[in-house]
């Protein structure tokens, strides 16, 4: 707000904003932010999406680079206690990648934990379709085997939503993260 005299009258002029005025700006800004607000909240949701996949996507490539460098069997699969694998529980409880010495894709005293992942405490779930419900081990070629000795490939998908990630390990153990999936 601004002041000043009137030299023709001698008397001081006030300008600024009026009530009205104010009120509209207001309103205005109201219904813009009524609009923009769920855009940012679906943008929220992809960015949690997303990071949740990349995180899973990259305790893969971790496990399968450690597998060729190492010249050993790594297994990542899921734990709740960051300890021991858990079977029976989904992906977004938290995972380990560790040494499997004896290529049975649980961790027995003795086997080198390389890195844990602790559980999701958002609304996001992590579920891996039946190959790769409990776990994921790669062999010194950098393919992936199931404890047996089988080929292993698979999905896990993370949703929240109804969007998600899908993070596919191909049948050379490649992963790789697919967007744009309905859950």
């Amino acid at each position: 707000m601004h002041a000043w005299i009137d030299c023709r009258r001698g008397q001081p002029v006030v300008t600024g904003f009026s009530l009205v005025e104010m009120m509209l700006v207001i309103a205005v800004m109201a219904v813009l932010a009524g609009i923009a607000l769920p855009a940012l909240g679906a943008l929220q949701r992809d960015a949690r999406l997303s990071s949740a996949a990349n995180e899973y996507f990259a305790a893969l490539v971790h496990a399968r680079s450690e597998s060729i460098r190492r010249g050993v069997r790594v297994t990542l699969c899921t734990s709740t206690d960051g300890l021991a694998c858990t079977a029976g529980t989904h992906w977004h409880g938290g995972w380990i990648v560790f040494v499997d010495g004896n290529a049975n894709a649980l961790r027995d005293p003795g086997e080198t934990i390389l890195s844990v992942a602790a559980g999701r405490a958002d609304r996001l779930t992590v579920v891996g379709n039946a190959p790769v419900r409990n776990y994921v081990s790669y062999v010194p070629s950098g393919t992936t085997r199931q404890s047996g000795g089988g080929l292993l490939m698979g999905t896990v998908t993370v949703c929240e939503g109804g969007r998600g990630r899908n993070v596919v390990v191909n049948r050379v153990g490649r992963p790789r993260v697919d967007r744009g999936v309905a859950c």
